[in-house]
C-alpha cells in the first residue's frame, strides 16, 4: 500500500523568499489519513510569524512587484503554471498523501486545474479595462485600477492546491502581495507552491506562507496591515473570520458551506443522470463544497432511479488512494471521519434507511474510510437533510410537483449550488431562476468557465470569484475627473 516515487516533506513557513521555522520552535505532526502514519512535521506559526510575513508583503508591495510592467508580471504568472505541470507527478502524490483522495483524481483534476488558474489569469490580466465617461463638454471621468494591497488567503483541506491557486493567481495578477495560510491537515502542496513561485521569478516577499491552526488564521484576519481576506471553508470559521476582520473593515470574500440540491425530473435522461450523480455524490469522498448531497427525484422515476443509483454506488471501490482502481479514498482526518460517522448514527436515530453503506468501510486496520452511503426515508426537518456532512453521504427524497420540491430546495440556510435535470427547456428556465443558489447547473454538474461568477448566497458565502469578479475583489478603483 502507498507506493510512491515522492517522499513526504516537512513543512516550514515561507517568509520573504525563504523557508523558516517558527521562532519558538513549535511544530506538529502531519498524518496520512489512509494509513495513520506520520508524514512529517509542520511548523506551527502564530502572531510573530504572521507579523513577519505581513511586513515582508507590505515591503514587497512598494518594491519591484508594484512597479512591474504588466506583460512581465503576466509572464511570471504563466511560468508558475508551467512549473506546476513540470512537477505534476510530485504534487499529485503529495496531495493524495495529505488528503487521502485517489491519485488519479489528484492527477486528473487538482494539479491540472491549479496550473490552469495561473494560465487563465495570466491572459485575463492583460485584457482588463476600466470605465470612462464623457460628461458633455464639461469633463471626462475615468477609473484607474490598483491592487487592494496585502491579501490573506486562508485555504481549506479538500482541494488544497487547486483552491489556493484559485485565489493566489488573481491576487498576483492584480498586483497584490499575499500571505497564504494553508489548512493544517494538508500543508505539503502549498509548501511546494511557495518554492515554485520563487523559481518562476516572483520577487521575495510577494508570496508568503504561515502554517498553523485557528489562532494563526485569527492573527492574519485581524492584522491591521492586511487589506483583504479571501477564505474558502466552512461557515462557522467564516463567521469567526468576519468577527476578527471587522475592526479593520477589510474586504472579505467567502466561499463557505453548502447543502446542495440535485433535482431530477422524470423526463430527464436517466443514463446521464446516474453517471453524473455518482460523481456529484461521491467524488473526492464527498468532500467537495459543490457535491449534490440532497437528491430530490420525481415520484414516477423514483424507484428506477434508486435501483440504478444504488447498483452503481455498490460498484464503487473504497481503498488505497494509490490503487488506480480506487474510486473513494480516505476521509481527510480522524476528526472529520468521526464527524461523518456521527451523522450515520444520527440518520439511524431519525428513522432513515441505508440503501447502501451506513458504516465505516470494512477491511482496513488503519485509515479513515467510510462506505458510500445512500439514505432514504428522512423528512425535510431531519438533520442529515439539513446539515452539511461533507462526506460520501447523500439523502434521496421523492417529490410530486414543482412547487413542492422548490419549497424543499430553498428551505435551507445554504445557497451555494444546485443541479437540475429535465429535458423540458421551459421548465429548466422557469425552475432554475427560482432556486436560491449562486450557481445552478442544468443537465450537468461542476461544468466551469473561469470567466463566470463563482460563489454562494445566504450562509454559503459573500461575494463572487472568477474573471472580472476576482479582479473586482483584488483591486480598488479610483475615479479621476478631468474638467475640460
Amino acid at each position: 500500500m502507498q507506493t510512491t516515487k515522492t517522499k513526504a516533506i516537512d513543512c516550514t513557513h515561507f517568509i520573504d523568499g525563504a523557508y523558516v521555522q517558527s521562532n519558538n520552535g513549535k511544530a506538529f505532526e502531519n498524518v496520512n489519513p489512509a494509513t495513520e502514519e506520520v508524514l512529517g512535521t509542520v511548523a506551527e506559526g502564530g502572531k510573530e510569524e504572521v507579523d513577519k510575513a505581513v511586513c515582508a508583503a507590505r515591503k514587497a508591495l512598494k518594491g519591484e512587484w508594484g512597479n512591474m510592467p504588466l506583460k512581465k508580471r503576466s509572464n511570471i504568472i504563466r511560468k508558475i503554471g508551467d512549473l506546476i505541470l513540470e512537477r505534476k507527478e510530485e504534487l499529485a502524490e503529495l496531495e493524495s498523501l495529505d488528503t487521502g483522495k485517489p491519485l488519479w483524481l489528484s492527477n486528473k483534476v487538482d494539479i491540472d486545474r491549479a496550473a490552469n488558474n495561473f494560465y487563465f489569469f495570466a491572459d485575463y490580466m492583460t485584457t482588463v479595462g476600466t470605465e470612462a465617461y464623457q460628461q458633455d463638454d464639461i469633463a471626462i471621468h475615468y477609473a484607474v485600477r490598483r491592487p487592494v494591497g496585502v491579501v490573506g488567503l486562508i485555504n481549506p483541506w479538500n482541494l488544497p492546491l487547486f483552491l489556493m491557486t484559485w485565489k493566489l493567481a488573481p491576487a498576483l495578477a492584480a498586483g497584490n502581495t499575499a500571505v497564504m495560510k494553508p489548512s493544517e491537515v494538508t500543508p505539503m502542496t502549498a509548501t511546494v507552491l511557495a518554492e515554485i513561485c520563487k523559481e518562476a521569478g516572483v520577487p521575495d516577499g510577494v508570496v508568503n506562507m504561515v502554517h498553523g491552526f485557528g489562532e494563526t488564521g485569527a492573527a492574519l484576519s485581524s492584522h491591521e496591515d492586511v487589506d483583504a481576506i479571501a477564505f474558502t471553508g466552512e461557515t462557522v470559521t467564516g463567521t469567526a473570520i468576519m468577527k476578527a476582520a471587522a475592526p479593520t473593515l477589510k474586504k472579505l470574500s467567502f466561499e463557505l458551506g453548502g447543502k446542495n440540491p440535485n433535482i431530477i425530473f422524470a423526463d430527464a435522461d436517466l443514463d446521464d443522470v446516474i453517471e453524473t450523480t455518482i460523481k456529484s455524490s461521491f467524488i473526492n469522498q464527498g468532500e467537495v463544497c459543490l457535491c449534490g448531497s440532497r437528491i430530490y427525484v420525481e415520484r414516477s422515476a423514483y424507484d428506477e432511479f434508486l435501483e440504478r443509483f444504488a447498483e452503481k454506488t455498490k460498484e464503487l471501490k473504497v481503498g488505497d488512494p494509490f490503487d488506480p482502481n480506487t474510486n473513494v479514498g480516505a476521509l481527510v482526518s480522524e476528526e472529520h471521519y468521526n464527524k461523518v460517522v456521527s451523522y450515520l448514527d444520527i440518520a439511524k436515530e431519525e428513522g432513515g434507511t441505508f440503501l447502501t453503506g451506513g458504516k465505516p468501510a470494512e477491511g482496513f486496520d488503519k485509515g479513515f474510510f467510510v462506505e458510500p452511503t445512500i439514505i432514504t426515508g428522512l423528512g425535510s426537518d431531519a438533520r442529515c437533510v439539513r446539515e452539511e456532512i461533507f462526506g460520501p453521504v447523500v439523502t434521496v427524497v421523492p417529490f410530486d410537483t414543482e412547487e413542492e420540491v422548490l419549497e424543499q430546495v430553498n428551505d435551507t440556510h445554504y445557497g451555494l449550488s444546485a443541479s437540475l435535470w429535465t429535458s423540458d427547456i421551459k421548465r429548466a428556465t422557469r425552475f432554475s431562476g427560482q432556486i436560491e443558489a449562486g450557481m445552478v447547473w442544468v443537465n450537468t454538474w461542476f461544468l466551469r468557465d473561469l470567466r463566470t461568477p463563482f460563489g454562494g448566497m445566504k450562509r454559503s458565502g459573500i461575494g463572487r470569484e472568477g474573471g472580472a469578479h476576482s479582479f473586482d475583489f483584488y483591486s480598488e478603483l479610483t475615479n479621476i475627473t478631468l474638467k475640460m
